[in-house]
């Protein structure tokens, strides 16, 4: 049987991928009486390159989103289902662009459309962009979240 936020995905096209393991030593995610931080996760594929040179503003969108679908699947593994957050809270992310970059907040904006599309209300979060000279393995955007959840 689906759920409400798993037939919202389907409306939307959207597939779930299987969780990628954490790039190091640390948890994809760790619960706290009800607040769900989610590790860092970058695009699917693993594009290489910097925004402002190997890729567009409107590429990182694209990656931005990707990123959100990376992070929904640890949240359902997790949870084992969407349905149990209650609120996108926080949004972090990392840009990784040459200094000239002035478009850091459209990339993000892929991640949080995505959010808003999925959960509606709860999917309007805070958040914080950054650029970054460098991320790990040159990935163009990296993005971690906290989400409040039904434990």
């Amino acid at each position: 049987m689906s759920t409400l936020v798993e037939s919202r995905l389907k409306e939307l096209g959207l597939v779930l991928p299987e969780v990628s393991n954490p790039a190091g030593s640390y948890a994809n995610y760790v619960v706290v009486n009800g607040m769900m931080f989610v590790s860092g996760k970058g695009p699917s594929g693993k594009p290489k390159g910097k925004l402002g040179k190997e890729f567009t503003a409107e590429e990182g969108y694209q990656f931005a989103r990707e990123a959100a679908i990376e992070v929904l699947a640890v949240v359902k593994d997790a949870l084992g289902t969407l349905d149990r957050v209650k609120r996108v809270v926080k949004v972090q992310g990392f840009i990784n662009a040459v200094p000239e970059f002035e478009e850091h907040a459209k990339v993000l904006n892929g991640y949080s459309d995505l959010m808003y599309e999925v959960f509606a209300d709860k999917g309007v979060h805070a958040r914080s962009v950054l650029g970054a000279i460098s991320v790990r393995d040159n990935l163009p955007i990296i993005v971690d979240s906290i989400f409040l959840v039904e434990e």
